[in-house]
Formats: structure tokens, sequence, C-alpha cells
């Protein structure tokens, strides 16, 4: 468990006064626009994630790693649409497939030749999907999976873990949300070992299913262990259960995803996000036989419907993607891009003697206002979220933008130069707030 951080100086909290009014204070147009869209929408807001006080940044146009706000201020997007926008804002490719798609019409209420095409490069890319079907989110997606896995085993109870998030119905962070789809849980720790083992076998007769992320994503970019997901695969084989992963975010890692870096194979695989180009787009897949329950040509099988499932947009979009925009080799090399400007951030870090960490793996990271290294939800759990805050806040004062709670994911579009510009606005933020922020243990 990370060792416990302290505050230095008690003027966090005026100094966060400051760079929040800072922040308003250049942005009458996006605060006028929060002001009329809460006449409409609850908060002003439909995404909650993207929300942040005193009012949240509002884009008004993007271009290769770069988005402008409503009121012209330029930032380097080092949020990457939480994973969706692994391509920058305009690949030519991608572009390219959509414009072409749209001079053939939309919503053409039949099957297309992309999906095939789609299908195929999915299969060929993730070894562990055998055969796939198509959603419109990574939502929908897990909630597919999970059924699906229910039905084929014959078994009601879901396994999740402390921190999980596989959608917005799917959330397991602190007690869970209210909204969370009905199954019938069993909530275990992540990473670990003994205490997981012990709750498969106890469920064994009942469990269908393990769902888990090989890299716990919104809950701070905290990688499972390896043994850990090793553990899983050999003790649901052993209880007759499914092991699902949860690879919308960390299917962009390395060649084939993290199932196929961490040489484990599971029952099942959910992907979303970018694997539809940057469109509306979510796939579960997995071994034929599972599968095989949704194949209308077999008798006593299921339907799987969705208007959109198959849409024009995705499919091509996807298969640009897949076959050009973001191939296995650039994948591979944005994978070891993120592991570098992580471990340059730590090093960045130690340095200074802030008690700040760089959690993740590859193009994922996370900084946490905390002594490492983290492996759960826990060793986060004393992390000051003022200090997150004004981190963020400060960068956007520079031109740089990344998530509130810290979260970073790397764009193709992303260079060198942009990285260099983060390392070292990061290292002046730290240069102003040092008496600010924790203390790293021992210094």
């Amino acid at each position: 468990m990370s060792e416990p951080a302290i505050v230095r100086n008690s003027s966090l909290d005026q100094s966060l006064e400051e760079a929040r009014f800072i922040y308003a204070d250049k942005r009458p147009e996006t605060r006028r626009i929060h002001e009329e869209a809460c006449e409409s929408m609850p908060g002003g807001n439909t995404r909650t994630v993207l929300y942040h006080g005193p009012f949240p940044l509002r884009a008004l146009k993007g271009k290769g790693a770069f988005i402008t706000d409503v009121d012209g201020h330029e930032y380097l997007n080092l949020l990457g649409e939480y994973t969706a926008g692994v391509f920058g804002h305009s690949n030519p490719e991608i572009v390219r497939e959509l414009k072409n798609t749209l001079d053939c019409g939309l919503n053409l209420g039949a099957q297309n030749a992309g999906e095939p095409k789609l299908a195929s490069l999915v299969t060929q890319r993730f070894p562990a999907i055998e055969k796939v079907r198509f959603t419109n989110s990574g939502t929908e997606a897990n909630l597919m999976a999970l059924s699906t896995a229910r039905v084929f085993t014959n078994r009601k109870d879901v396994m999740v873990f402390c921190g999980g998030y596989h959608g917005g119905l799917l959330y397991f962070g602190g007690d869970g949300l209210p909204i969370n789809a009905p199954f019938p849980y069993v909530v275990a720790a992540y990473n670990d070992f003994d205490a997981t083992r012990g709750l498969i076998a106890a469920h064994a007769e009942t469990l269908a299913c393990v769902i888990v992320e090989p890299m716990l994503g919104s809950s701070g970019c905290i990688p499972g262990k390896p043994e850990f997901l090793q553990m899983l695969r050999d003790e649901t084989e052993r209880a007759g259960a499914l092991l699902i992963f949860d690879e919308v975010m960390t299917s962009r890692f390395g060649r084939h995803g993290a199932s196929d870096l961490l040489g484990i194979t599971p029952d099942m695989m959910t992907l979303g996000k970018w694997v539809g180009g940057g469109m509306s787009f979510g796939a579960f897949g997995g071994r034929s036989d599972i599968m095989d329950i949704y194949d209308p040509t077999k008798p006593g099988t299921l339907p799987h419907a969705g208007t959109f499932n198959n849409n024009v947009l995705s499919m091509s979009g996807g298969v640009a993607a897949l076959s050009s925009a973001f191939t296995s080799d650039k994948a591979e090399a944005l994978h070891t891009r993120g592991e570098r400007i992580r471990e340059r951030l730590n090093d960045l870090f130690e340095s200074h003697g802030v008690a700040l960490f760089a959690s993740g793996s590859g193009s994922l990271m996370n900084i946490h206002p905390v002594n490492g290294p983290v492996s759960s939800v826990d060793d986060i759990a004393g992390g000051d979220e003022r200090i997150k805050e004004l981190l963020f806040l400060d960068l956007l004062d520079r031109g740089i933008y990344v998530a509130k709670r810290g979260f970073i994911a790397l764009s193709l579009a992303v260079s060198d130069d942009d990285l260099d510009r983060f390392v070292s606005a990061l290292d002046d933020i730290i240069s102003v707030r040092r008496l600010l922020l924790p203390v790293r243990a021992g210094q």
C-alpha cells in the first residue's frame, strides 16, 4: 500500500480558488454557453466525466493533437477522448473513409459490405476473439457479454472488482452506483490473490463469469498484476465460469491488446472506442461455441438487436482504423512511447521530492498525489483531490488539456516535442507550487 502523503502548506485552498478565478475570467463565452445549457440539461451536462468547476471546458474544434475552445484558447490535447481519440482529431485515412461513406448515404437498413471487413480485421487483430458481434458502445458490449455468459453457463452470479468500470451502468467505485444493471454481483478486491481465489471457490456453483479490466482505467490506471490475472484464468476454468476481459481501453496496448501482452486468453473480450475509428462503437466476442448462441441460422439461438450495430460510419471508420490508421506496428510504437513518458514523469516527481506518481501502462496513465507504487484503489484513496484540480487548472493555463482526475491518453498525433512541452510545463508547475504539494516519503 502506498505511503500517505502530507500537504505542506495550508494555503492550498486559497491557491485553488485563485486558479478557478483565472480560469473563469479567461472564458466568458464558455461561461455564457454553460449558463444557457443549464436551462435544458441538468447541470448543463450530459456526460458527467467531462464536468468540472467552476464550469467545464467547451471545445469548438480540433485538429491533429490540438483543440480550440469557444473562447479561442488552444490546448495540446493529452486527454485523447478517454482513449477513443487515439488517432488525434483529423486522421486523414479515417476522414477520407468517412467522407466516402457519407457520399453513399446513411441508415441503409440492410447488411453492408463494411461489416465482414471489420469483423475479419477484429478477429485477426485480437486472438481471443474467434467470432464477434458489434454494438453501439463499450457499455452495451459489456452488458451483452455478461448476459451472454449467464445464458451460456446457465448460472447467475457475476464477479466484478472494486474500482472496476465497465460502462455507465456497470461502475464499482466505492459502493457502486444505484443505477447499475441489476445483476447479482460478487465484488472482489483487485490484485488481491487470496481473497479473490476464495470468493471464486465459494461461489463456484453459481458463478457465471468474472469480468475484469487488465488495467483499472477509470479508477486511476492501475495495472493488474500478471500473476493475479493468470490466477483468474486458472480459477475460472476450475469453477466452470467464463473469464471476460474488458479491453475497451486496453485493446490499444501492444500489437494485439493486453491479453496478448500478458499471454492470457480469456473466454470473451469486449472492445469499444477506437476500434470503430472514433465513431460510436462497441463489440463483444470470444470463443466460437459461446458466440454461436447468436447464430440466426441455428435453431434455438438468441436474437441480438440494435439499429446501429452495423451503422456504416462505424464500420468504415473501424476498417480504416484497423487496416491503416492504427496498425499493430503503430500500436506497439505508441505503447513504447507511453512507457517512456511515464518513466520521465516519475523521474521528474522524484527529482523534486514531491509525492506525485504516474501509474498506468503504455499510452494510458494517471497522475496521483501519492507515493507509489499503486496496485489498488486503496493505494490512492488518501490522495488530495485539490492537488489534482490545481494541476489540472495550471496545465490548462499553460495550454495543456488532461482530465481533472489526472488521466492521460496519448494519441498518434502527439509528437515528441509535444511531450517535451508537457514535461517542461509540469516541471514549471511543481517549481511554482512546490510548497503546496505533498512531500515524498523520506524527503
